[in-house]
C-alpha cells in the first residue's frame, strides 16, 4: 500500500523541520517545503522530496502544488500549514507595510495554499488540513501585535472553513503551541530592524529595557518551553487518528490560557496578560 502523502511548509528549521523528520520516520511520504532555495537543497540532501514554497508568492504556491501532484499522480492526503514569521514591536509603531507583509505570509499565503489543495482533496474524497496557530491566536501578549493578529485571524478563518467542510471528508484542524524551541525569535530581528523606528518611538525607553534585551540576548529556553517534537507528536495524532480533535494544545501555557480565557472576566484576563 502506498504511503500517505503530506505537504509541510516552513521546514527549514524548528517545528516544520522536526515534523518532516517525524512523519517520514512514521512512514509518510513527506514533501518538505521551504522559502529559500538553499534550504530546499539542504532538505534534498537529507533525502526529502523538497520544493520552494513561499507563502508571499502565489506562483510559488501553485508551482509547489503542481510538483507534489505530479509526483503523486494527482493526490495529496494532508497539508500542515506551518510557515510563519514575527515582527516584534508596539502596535502604535507598526507601519502599514509591516502588517501587509506579515499578513501575506502568515494568513493570505496559508489561505491560498489551502484553496489550491481543497479541490484535490474533494476529488479523492478525503484529506486533512492542519493549521499551526499559537497560544497567541487565543490570547495576545504585548509587543507581538503583528503576529498575534495574524494568528487570531487564522483561527477565525480555520474555524469557518471547518464548519463549511463538514460532510466533505476533509478535516480542518488547529494546532496551538505555546513556547516551542525554534528560530522564530532570531528570525524576527531583521523584521524589527527593518520596520520599527524604536528610537523615535514614545516607548523608546521601554524598547531599550524590555524588548531589545529579550530579542537580542539568548537567555536559554523560555519557561515551559518544549522541543519541536512535542508539536510533531500532536500532528501525528491529528493526521493519523480516525477521529481527530478539532484543536490540539501544546505546552502548559496553552492549556492554562485556554482555561483563563473562559473563566476570567476580561479585565482580570488583561491584568494577567500584562504580567508577561
Amino acid at each position: 500500500m502506498a504511503s500517505k502523502s503530506v505537504l509541510i511548509t516552513g521546514c527549514s528549521s524548528g517545528i516544520g523541520f522536526d515534523a518532516a523528520h517525524g512523519l517520514r520516520d512514521a512512514g509518510w511520504r513527506v514533501f518538505a517545503t521551504a522559502r529559500k532555495p538553499q534550504d530546499v537543497e539542504r532538505l534534498r540532501d537529507l533525502g526529502f522530496e523538497s520544493v520552494v514554497l513561499d507563502y508571499a508568492d502565489d506562483d510559488s504556491i501553485s508551482q509547489a502544488v503542481a510538483y507534489v501532484t505530479n509526483q503523486t499522480g494527482g493526490t495529496l492526503d494532508a497539508v500542515f500549514n506551518n510557515g510563519a514569521f514575527a515582527c516584534p514591536g508596539a502596535v502604535e509603531d507598526l507601519p502599514r507595510g509591516a502588517l501587509r507583509e506579515i499578513y501575506e505570509t502568515n494568513l493570505f499565503g496559508v489561505h491560498e495554499l489551502t484553496r489550491q489543495v481543497i479541490p484535490i482533496m474533494r476529488a479523492q474524497g478525503h484529506g486533512r488540513i492542519v493549521n499551526c496557530s499559537s497560544v497567541l491566536g487565543m490570547v495576545p501578549l504585548k509587543w507581538r501585535g503583528a503576529y498575534n493578529s495574524t494568528k487570531f485571524a487564522l483561527e477565525g478563518l480555520t474555524h469557518t472553513l471547518r464548519l463549511e467542510m463538514r460532510e466533505t471528508g476533509i478535516d480542518i484542524i488547529l494546532i496551538q503551541p505555546g513556547p516551542v524551541t525554534s528560530d522564530i525569535r532570531k528570525n524576527s530581528i531583521p523584521q524589527f530592524e527593518r520596520w520599527i523606528d524604536w528610537k523615535g518611538s514614545a516607548r523608546a525607553s521601554q524598547y531599550e529595557t524590555r524588548l531589545i534585551p529579550r530579542l537580542y540576548t539568548d537567555s536559554g529556553p523560555d519557561t515551559f518551553e518544549l522541543p519541536a517534537s512535542a508539536v510533531t507528536k500532536k500532528l501525528r495524532h491529528a493526521l493519523e487518528s480516525k477521529r481527530p480533535k478539532l484543536n490540539y494544545y501544546v505546552t502548559t501555557p496553552t492549556y492554562f490560557m485556554s482555561v483563563a480565557k473562559r473563566v476570567l472576566p476580561a479585565r482580570a484576563l488583561d491584568w494577567l496578560l500584562d504580567k508577561f
